[in-house]
């Protein structure tokens, strides 16, 4: 595990925040403030990299120390903690974008890439997304039947009676269940959706070299699929949400809130 440096704020009475740099002394002089390392001296607050500490082009060629790490933040969504929610959305008001990870007591797959967030009246916005692998019982799960047949390992074959439905899209993720039905296996991606009961026609088509998937080994399996997540957005489910944001950025940048649109989920 790493070692971090803790600071302290006479004005909250409390410990704020960790710094990456681990060094071997620290003082404070003359309005800077200095630190030991390898038995160099370094001044902070001088270097224009943000985030840069002990980097070699900051004192001199092959200082082997830590140079960038991101920033980083956690905190938790905790309102009417009793009631189990819905966390949709991330706001962010400042003046960049983050990517962020939620996790609740009931999932910890939630996740927002910093590219899909859009400013929205001086706030950036963006809906959560959910990996739900290894999380079927959520509501982007749904059941179809056992498959009459599958051909060629990608194209999957109903019987006539079985309504494939029209929520299923292509781009959502087809997954198979062997006796006793009990662990779901990826079997690819939705490309096509042929439904045409007057010619026999009632099948799926998937694309089956995506990462993880497995052959379907026998004709008769259950069939079930997730909604893609980018498309569809459930956002995650809990009594509450820990949040983790990251940003990458070495020059100043300014957070003023992360709030998130969050809504009671009636089972």
């Amino acid at each position: 595990m790493p070692n971090y440096t803790l600071s302290y704020s006479d004005l909250v009475k409390g410990w704020v925040s960790f710094y990456s740099y681990d060094p071997d002394w620290m003082i404070g002089m003359n309005n800077y403030f200095y630190t030991f390392k390898g038995g160099d001296l370094y001044r902070h607050n001088t270097n224009p990299l943000r985030n840069t500490f002990y980097s070699k082009w900051w004192v001199k060629v092959g200082t082997p120390n830590n140079a960038y790490t991101p920033s980083t933040l956690q905190s938790v969504f905790n309102t009417a903690p009793i009631e189990n929610k819905l966390f949709k959305t991330i706001s962010l008001q400042g003046d960049s974008v983050w990517n962020v990870t939620l996790q609740t007591d009931l999932q910890s797959s939630g996740f927002i890439e910093s590219n899909w967030f859009e400013k929205k009246e001086a706030a950036y916005f963006a809906f959560v997304r959910n990996n739900t692998v290894g999380q079927f019982a959520l509501r982007s799960v749904n059941g179809i039947a056992r498959s009459s047949s599958v051909t060629g390992g990608n194209t999957i074959n109903f019987s006539p009676s079985i309504a494939i439905g029209n929520i299923i899209s292509v781009g959502d993720y087809l997954y198979y269940s062997l006796p006793p039905y009990t662990t779901p296996v990826l079997a690819g991606a939705v490309t096509a959706i042929d439904v045409d009961l007057v010619n026999g026609e009632n099948r799926l088509i998937i694309n089956t070299s995506i990462a993880g998937t497995t052959p379907i080994p026998i004709q008769d399996a259950f069939f079930l699929y997730v909604k893609n997540s980018v498309a569809e957005s459930h956002g995650v489910l809990g009594h509450y949400c820990v949040f983790n944001i990251e940003n990458s950025s070495t020059e100043k940048i300014e957070l003023f809130m992360v709030q998130s649109e969050v809504m009671k989920s009636f089972p």
